[in-house]
């Protein structure tokens, strides 16, 4: 179901482009440009299995501690069979080489033969090519896959090394039959190599953080919140409490076979009740917690000495990062305590400022979670296509920008 705020400002979808005349895709010299520097002839490689690379050039080019760029993650998907086979995730990363040999920029990207596990939506956009008769797979996506967290998606020495990557990305999508080239969830550094660029268009999307405002613990935090929102919070933890449930917070190198068993008996089950198959593996898990157990944090709901459920998260040195939750049996108003209030709390004790508790959900709003607007950007061969999504574009962003502010509205936090 979709948040009730959302609905009253989205824009119409996208389905008219089907009706759209569209020509042919664009020939080989579409993205022609004049005659480039020599940084633009270094030579672009694409690495299939980012095992290939030491691990120390890959991280070298990383601009902070984030953990989902780091080459661990990004090689523990591939490794465990999370990406690769057939998830219709294929790893094609991109590289940028000096004559030296030497990694001047680098993108995680991957071809992709559907749109599931990006969060940034475009399936209306494919099923209207699809009506129109156009292709829209494959396409190639840079991105961290199944994680909707902004950060970096041009890694780079500098902006003069992410443009060059970025022109010789985009000059082999024809040679590569790649209809498009998506870049998801970007930072401030992305956002400006990318934008004012010919032909790529910027969506907007809003997600919900929480930001610590030097709170000393939860009542701190609590204390900020109009009295009526207060209560209810305080109503909510109250009735898990009240259920004889407990939490209990593990490191990664605090968990055994048998822990992971659990975590992911509960993140499988979150898409076993909706009839779908989960994204990772459960090697997955256990490759992760070897390769980078001092990023991984979980907290476990237990009730007479037995979990019951979970939430999985990673952490740098600014911010934890909630990514998986799920239970295997009901309980009341457990979610928002394992998934909010735990995070909360923790993050406090941790001196972090941020706490990104995952994609969606206008009730994190009242809950304390605050409105971001995230950035994406996109690249469309099709010049009938590129028109149609820059004029769906056009109605969209003001309506994320409308609903960011008045969703600012819907804050517990005391005024004045």
């Amino acid at each position: 179901m979709r948040d009730a705020l959302w609905e009253r400002l989205q824009p119409r979808m996208l389905h008219p482009l089907c009706s759209r005349a569209v020509g042919n895709f664009a020939t080989a010299g579409f993205f022609s440009t004049a005659p480039r520097a020599r940084l633009l002839a270094m030579p672009i490689q694409t690495l299939t299995r980012l095992s290939d690379l030491a691990p120390e050039r890959w991280d070298a080019l990383l601009p902070d501690d984030q953990p989902f760029l780091r080459h661990a993650f990004l090689s523990t998907l591939e490794d465990s069979g999370s990406v690769g086979g057939q998830s219709g995730w294929y790893p094609a990363h991109r590289l940028l080489l000096d004559d030296q040999g030497h990694l001047r920029a680098a993108m995680p990207a991957y071809v992709k033969v559907h749109s599931y596990g990006e969060y940034v939506f475009d399936w209306s956009w494919a099923d209207a090519c699809q009506r129109a008769g156009i292709g829209y797979y494959p396409k190639l996506l840079g991105a961290v896959p199944f994680s909707p967290v902004g950060g970096a998606r041009l890694l780079a020495v500098d902006a003069s090394a992410a443009s060059a990557l970025l022109e010789g990305v985009t000059e082999a999508l024809d040679a590569e039959d790649l209809s498009s080239l998506h870049v998801n969830f970007t930072d401030a550094f992305a956002d400006a190599v990318l934008r004012g660029r010919e032909h790529w268009l910027e969506r907007l999307g809003c997600q919900y953080h929480w930001h610590n405002r030097g709170y000393r613990d939860f009542q701190d935090f609590l204390d900020a919140f109009a009295s009526r929102k207060r209560k209810q919070v305080r109503k909510e933890r109250e009735q898990v409490a009240g259920q004889g449930i407990e939490f209990q917070w593990r490191e990664g190198h605090e968990l055994l076979e048998a822990d992971w068993d659990f975590v992911y008996a509960c993140y499988a089950n979150t898409y076993a009740v909706r009839g779908q198959t989960p994204y990772l593996t459960r090697a997955f898990f256990s490759l992760l917690a070897e390769r980078m157990p001092q990023a991984i944090r979980v907290v476990f709901a237990v009730q007479g000495g037995r979990p019951v459920a979970m939430a999985f998260s990673l952490v740098d040195g600014s911010t934890l990062y909630g990514r998986y939750w799920g239970c295997l049996a009901e309980f009341v108003r457990l979610h928002f305590e394992t998934c909010f209030y735990q995070g909360i709390e923790w993050a406090i004790r941790a001196g972090l400022s941020r706490f990104d508790a995952g994609a969606q959900g206008e009730h994190k709003l009242i809950r304390g979670f605050e409105p971001v607007v995230t950035h994406s950007w996109h690249l469309l061969r099709h010049p009938g296509l590129r028109a149609a999504v820059a004029d769906f574009l056009a109605q969209e962003r003001p309506a994320i920008l409308r609903y960011a502010e008045e969703a600012r509205g819907l804050l517990p936090y005391r005024q004045g």
